[in-house]
């Protein structure tokens, strides 16, 4: 007899009578024991089938097995601890082929017994198995809870794309364990990328179409599903539209009586289609023939008739234009030769030479006028947005030369008044079918060489023309607009999103003799670590192209970007459409939103509606939904917040808590409202808002107090307070804090800027040139804290004329000229004091 062995069982000891020829173990008749023959006692046990993982579906328990041979016995342990004997279901059997003994073990496992650890640790399980030889553990099996959400973390979007081009439709599934497989289906129907090879689904879950054709139009859903459910998220339509197209011309027809011939094409390679443009350009093109080309319809003595008739007509056309040019320059000597007509612009927006014909008078559109008494003449909306009378004290000095005795007066190109007619105009040229007939958001101006400035009013959009961007002699007529986002189809791929108003400035094509300075707002958090900033432009075809990645500007780049807190300034030395692109490189980056919150200004029902407006952070949003709101008769409740919204793929939230229930009540059926985020991202969406509808007990309630609650899930988040009377309206749409600019849309010449011309000329000949002590142009940027983009002055043939333009286009509102004459006394040129005046002419 040997010595006896506990057997490892938790708190049940079994003890083993161990002997050459086997193995006993005492104890319960469900011990998971056997004997093995003496042939196999040195034989260590492996396993036939060792545990898997497994999920729990809803309430449903799951089945471990574990087989092992040869063995005496096994155990599960779940989690560190053994799991009770009397929980195991044992089966032994024989191998046939070894004539080994099989045992098999199983136990079940319950969500209740999941859920006790749950948010702990993983609930884990492993069986071990031992023979005489020694112990063997088989690997962890995993059990978790299978579920899976009902809310997609991203959901396809609506997209109107043309035709062969690629379509990505993104799709972030819920949260699930396991986590769900995805399929794609249009108009009900599953997409197989195996039998149809134009569609293919990353990795990411992402539906691809590389070549969009028009049976792709559709509505396509994405799918999401696991063990536990099967989840649809919101259908997106996909339109391929298809662009006009023309066929060749046909064959030129004969000669007519008219002594002329035409041919034709259509448009048809191919007809625009769902929404599609329709083919830009003539359809019909006329020709004269040659004379001999023309049908002879006269001969003989009716050719005579004929010829003598001809010269009759040409002696009287001969006369008559003789009369007119007599009559003409009559009148033109008592006209004054120096006054431009902005009329001779109007036929394709061509710059044109200004040729006096009085020598005499041919110095007053180059010569600058005498700034102790100077005047201007502006005609239709250009006016001066300074005192014309104020007088600027200066010193003799190097800096500044004497000024010529007298006065100019300067007269600027006349100004169409009506802007809804210049709108059409331009919308009549082949280059500007596009344009917006948005009068409210559009602004004009006549320009020379002296320069300029256009602004859009409460949209921090405005354009700056430097003087001598316009070369002498021309004379341009020049827009400003803001563009509407469903007016044009700006592609936004991946993590791309709309920063910036999309602003056009023309005509395009225009010669310049330096960058003009564009600025509007701008909606990123302004840190260029987390973005990829992008200029984009659109070219005459309508499509969109890279111009410029911020941070990786080249000094031979006609483009150049400024990007500040909330606003950012671009040179350029072309006009066109604009519009700045952000793709962030990681989730911490973040777009500012504004929250504003509107309600009915009178309401004499028992139900009262808050409007939250999530919107971009810039000031043209802002304008467009203040001007909405005035005219469904909304007024302000409170004061806009700002929220940082993150590209995390979470969706922002909004409630509504704290009313007064013996008052009010809330008529959502939900704790919550939610906005998808890709809505948000995309940066498209005009007018994006919630609804919380109210419901008073009584008419005679008329105070509200309640909390109310916005937040990106996972993310930053707002609350309002509100108290107020709904019954009187206290605040107008037009708050306190949305300040009216009262400016005007177009400035030209000197009334334009903050410094003087010749001032202007005097300082840039100063700081020009490279000083040893650095006393120029460099240090004057240092200053004025520009010192950033050094590289992109030095590139200009005149450095402080880029500075001084850029700081004329930050600081058009808030400039303080005193402020820039320290400056100047600061880098040593004492002649800075030229710039002092009065407070009260400043």
């Amino acid at each position: 007899m040997g010595p006896f062995v506990r057997c490892p069982l938790g708190e049940t000891l079994l003890v083993l009578w161990l002997s050459f020829a086997g193995v006993t173990c005492t104890g319960s008749e469900h011990a998971a024991t056997a004997t093995l023959p003496a042939a196999f006692s040195d034989l260590l046990p492996h396993f036939l089938v060792e545990p898997g993982d497994e999920y729990i579906v809803k309430n449903k328990p799951v089945t471990l097995t574990c087989r092992s041979t040869p063995a005496t016995q096994i155990y599960f342990k779940c989690n560190g601890e053994w799991v009770h004997q009397d929980d195991h279901l044992i089966e032994r059997t024989v191998d046939p082929a070894t004539a080994l003994p099989v045992m098999q073990v199983t136990i079940e496992i319950t969500r209740q017994q999941v859920e006790k650890i749950f948010g702990l640790d993983e609930y884990w399980c492993q069986c071990v198995a031992w023979s005489t030889t020694g112990t063997q553990k088989s690997q962890k099996a995993y059990i978790r809870i299978a579920y899976l959400r009902k809310n997609f973390e991203e959901e396809p979007q609506a997209k109107e794309v043309a035709l062969d081009q690629e379509v990505v439709l993104r799709c972030h599934p819920p949260e699930g364990v396991p986590p769900a497989e995805v399929e794609w289906q249009r108009n009900e129907d599953i997409i197989d990328p195996q039998s149809d090879t134009n569609f293919f689904i990353t990795a990411d879950h992402n539906l691809v179409i590389k070549k969009a054709r028009l049976a792709d139009t559709g509505n396509y859903t994405c799918v999401a599903k696991n063990i536990v459910a099967r989840r649809k998220s919101n259908s997106a339509t996909v339109l391929i539209y298809v662009d006009g197209g023309w066929s060749e011309w046909s064959k030129w027809s004969p000669c007519g009586a008219d002594c002329s011939m035409w041919r034709s094409r259509e448009c048809t390679q191919p007809s625009p289609g769902t929404g599609g443009k329709d083919c830009q350009g003539l359809d019909l093109q006329s020709l004269n023939c040659t004379s001999e080309q023309c049908p002879q319809t006269v001969s003989g003595a009716e050719d005579v008739a004929l010829y003598v008739g001809m010269v009759a007509v040409a002696l009287c056309l001969t006369l008559l234009l003789i009369t007119v040019v007599l009559v003409y320059r009559r009148k033109k000597a008592g006209l004054d030769a120096d006054v431009a007509d902005s009329s001779i612009l109007t036929t394709g927006f061509q710059p044109m030479g200004i040729k006096p014909s009085k020598p005499e008078n041919s110095h007053l559109l180059t010569i600058q006028p005498d700034l102790t008494t100077t005047t201007t003449s502006y005609q239709g909306t250009l006016r001066s947005r300074h005192d014309t009378t104020a007088k600027f004290s200066m010193t003799n000095g190097p800096l500044l030369d004497p000024l010529p005795k007298g006065s100019h007066t300067l007269h600027n190109g006349k100004l169409n008044s009506d802007a809804s007619e210049f709108v059409s105009r331009l919308s009549a040229q082949s280059y500007f079918k596009t344009l917006p007939r948005d009068v409210a958001n559009t602004s004009y101006g006549t320009f020379n060489f002296l320069g300029g400035r256009l602004t859009i009013p409460n949209t921090g959009i405005s354009l700056l023309i430097p003087p001598e961007a316009i070369p002498r002699g021309k004379i341009y007529e020049i827009y400003l607009t803001v563009q509407k986002k469903e007016d044009l189809r700006l592609p936004l791929a991946g993590c791309q999103t709309l920063l910036s108003p999309v602003v056009s400035c023309g005509p395009p094509g225009v010669v310049l003799s330096r960058p003009i300075i564009l600025s509007m707002d701008h909606c990123s958090d302004a840190c260029l670590d987390n973005w990829a900033v992008r200029l984009k432009k659109q070219n005459y075809e309508g499509a969109w192209e890279d111009v410029l990645l911020m941070g990786e500007e080249l000094a031979s780049d006609p483009y150049y970007c400024q990007l500040e807190a909330e606003t950012c300034q671009l040179f350029s030395e072309q006009l066109g459409t604009f519009a700045l692109v952000g793709e962030s490189l990681h989730m911490g980056a973040a777009k500012r939103l504004r929250l504003v919150l509107f309600s009915d200004a009178y309401c004499s029902t028992l139900e009262y509606n808050i409007r939250v407006y999530c919107m971009d952070d810039t000031q043209d949003v802002l304008k467009e939904v203040m001007q909405m709101e005035r005219q469904l008769g909304g007024r302000l409740i409170d004061e806009p917040h700002v929220l940082l919204f993150k590209d995390s793929y979470h969706n922002l939230r909004l409630s509504i808590h704290d009313m007064p229930q013996a008052h009010w009540r809330s008529k959502l059926l939900a704790g919550y409202q939610e906005i998808p985020f890709y809505h948000i991202w995309n940066g498209s969406q005009r007018y994006l808002h919630c609804t919380f509808t109210l419901e008073r007990l009584s008419l005679a309630t008329c105070e509200l107090t309640c909390q109310l609650c916005v937040w990106q899930v996972e993310g930053e988040g707002q609350s309002f307070s509100l108290d107020f009377n709904i019954t009187k309206d206290t605040r107008a749409v037009d708050s306190e804090f949305l300040l009216m600019d009262s400016n005007a849309t177009a400035l030209a010449g000197p009334s334009a800027f903050q410094i003087p011309y010749l001032i202007r000329q005097k300082i840039c000949s100063s700081l020009d040139a490279p000083c040893p002590n650095g006393a120029d142009w460099r240090m004057l940027a240092q200053r004025l804290k520009l010192e950033r983009h050094m590289s992109f002055f030095a590139s200009k043939s005149s450095p402080t004329s880029a500075i001084l333009d850029l700081w004329e286009a930050l600081h058009f509102h808030s400039g303080n000229i005193n402020q820039l004459a320290a400056v100047m006394a600061d880098i040593g040129k004492q002649e800075a004091m030229i710039f002092l005046v009065s407070d009260g002419e400043c």
